[in-house]
């Protein structure tokens, strides 16, 4: 997972941070000059501070020496020890953390973020990443990184944390299902989850996955609502068949709104706790297949509308769940083939772009092969 966008990143990385600490010389010479004039004036408006406090602590002791003697003819009052050790030492403290940042701090500078994000975004583009993801992680890296100072030799570190943050406020934290469901079962039964997705993209093997994680819990049905494909009725029966799990199905070129409608019905019926409807993936046209979808939802009123997607398939996955999130609105996403993403931009892209959190990532060829979603660890992975 993110092999290939990883070693990029990492190249990018180690690149940016050579030609920043490797300024050119007349460029490095000038912003040396232009911090030692910077220090010179501030240490000069401190002295001329201190010349002006010193006067004024001057004035006020003879008044009051003045004072003294005319009232109580006191000996005057010396500064103690401590106070008088302790001024100069401040002012020395000051005047040599000033100086070691000129030496030891470095700035990026709107031109070395230019080139910086330059080279990222081709990265970004090559690992399908959506150019408004990009967009967005410009802005945030703009301000993070511009005119900061940063120490020499943590230039990479500093850049790859920024883009990290960056990358985490994009992936939005998911929800916890089996909670989700157990709070809804209380009120009233089934839970309803319909699942979306173009054909291809593991919607039904990851229809099992979730029938296999639940039943441990609740009990449930499958709806074989997919009654468009040639075939698609069979696999999932095949599945309910190894999981052990009811199916309620239909005949090819049936309603599926109505199959969804007598699976809801079944369960109500036998009391089953969660209902997991297919859906058709593809029809003669785009308009048409959403239509249907708009339809299923109108008539089922799911509790979750789950979009499945192909990590693999990058930006295609994400315009497709961008379309069924305008047309129907969906609630969550899953993953299928995540673990064989090499180049990452659909997990980075479509939670951003659609707005919902990813539930779950299908990662191998067996039923427990469903990863919940955790954010730490993706970027762990790609950062690590």
């Amino acid at each position: 997972m993110f092999g290939f966008l990883k070693k990029k990143l990492n190249d990018l990385f180690k690149k940016t941070e050579k030609e920043i600490e490797e300024k050119p010389e007349e460029q490095a010479k000038k912003e040396e000059q232009d911090k030692e004039r910077k220090l010179s004036s501030q240490i000069s408006k401190e002295i001329k501070e201190d010349v002006e406090k010193l006067k004024k602590e001057q004035e006020e002791k003879q008044d009051k020496i003045q004072k003294e003697i005319e009232e109580a003819k006191k000996p005057e009052k010396e500064e103690s020890k401590t106070e008088k050790e302790q001024k100069p030492e401040e002012k020395k403290q000051g005047f040599f953390d000033k100086l070691k940042k000129v030496f030891v701090k470095t700035e990026i500078n709107e031109k070395e973020f230019d080139k910086f994000f330059n080279s990222l975004e081709e990265i970004l583009i090559e690992n399908n990443v959506a150019l408004e993801v990009i967009d967005s992680l410009r802005e945030k890296l703009k301000k993070e990184l511009l005119n900061k100072e940063i120490p020499k030799n943590k230039v990479e570190e500093e850049i790859k944390k920024a883009l990290k943050d960056a990358i985490s406020a994009l992936l939005i934290e998911p929800f916890n299902l089996e909670e989700k469901i157990s709070q809804s079962i209380k009120e009233k039964k089934p839970y309803v989850i319909v699942f979306f997705g173009i054909n291809g993209s593991g919607k039904t093997t990851t229809i099992a996955r979730l029938a296999y994680l639940l039943k441990k819990k609740y009990s449930v049905i499958l709806a074989a609502a997919d009654t468009f494909r040639a075939a698609s009725i069979e696999q999932l029966e095949k599945h309910a068949e190894k999981l052990q799990v009811e199916i309620i199905k239909s005949k090819y070129g049936a309603d599926p709104a109505s199959v969804i409608f007598d699976a809801i019905a079944h369960a109500k019926a036998k009391n089953i706790e969660v209902v997991l409807a297919d859906t058709a993936g593809r029809m003669h046209t785009k308009q048409d297949l959403l239509r249907e979808m708009e339809k299923i939802v109108r008539v089922s009123k799911p509790d979750l509308k789950v979009f499945v997607a192909e990590s693999t398939t990058g930006n295609d996955a994400v315009e497709q769940a961008k379309a069924f999130n305008d047309a129907i609105g969906i609630d969550a996403l899953i993953l299928s083939k995540a673990d064989v993403d090499e180049r990452g931009g659909a997990m980075i892209s479509v939670s951003h772009v659609t707005g919902k959190p990813i539930l779950f990532l299908g990662i191998g060829q067996e039923y427990k092969d469903l990863e919940v979603f955790d954010k730490k660890r993706i970027l762990d992975k790609l950062f690590g």
